[in-house]
């Protein structure tokens, strides 16, 4: 099992935020599915103000390449994607339109 860990930030308004949470309460169906397909086991998101934080933990099947090759081929991910984008924004030091950053460990008891 691995572990990754990344950062993201929303657009820092109240009912933003309060809407995007809203949708995160019941993800839609094809959405859980594409997670779990890419060999996504667990998924957990945490929220500081406007600050979020994933936790993943991934079986041996999983790679991000893969799961950007399947995500880019179902439209409904892509239609959540852009739907997100209304609330999210690049955290600094994040590229051109990337989302949610890889993110070093750096401590590890």
């Amino acid at each position: 099992m691995n572990r990754y860990c990344f950062a993201l930030d929303l657009k820092d308004d109240p009912k933003l935020i309060a809407e995007y949470e809203r949708w995160h309460q019941d993800i839609w169906p094809e959405i859980r599915q594409s997670i779990q397909d890419a060999g996504i086991k667990v998924m957990d998101i945490y929220r500081f103000n406007n600050r979020l934080f994933m936790i993943m933990e991934t079986d041996d099947s999983f790679s991000f390449e893969r799961k950007a090759a399947m995500d880019r081929a179902n439209p409904k991910v892509q239609e959540w994607e852009q739907l997100m984008w209304k609330y999210q924004q690049g955290i600094q030091g994040a590229g051109e339109g990337e989302k949610w950053v890889l993110m070093d460990r750096m401590f590890s008891l």
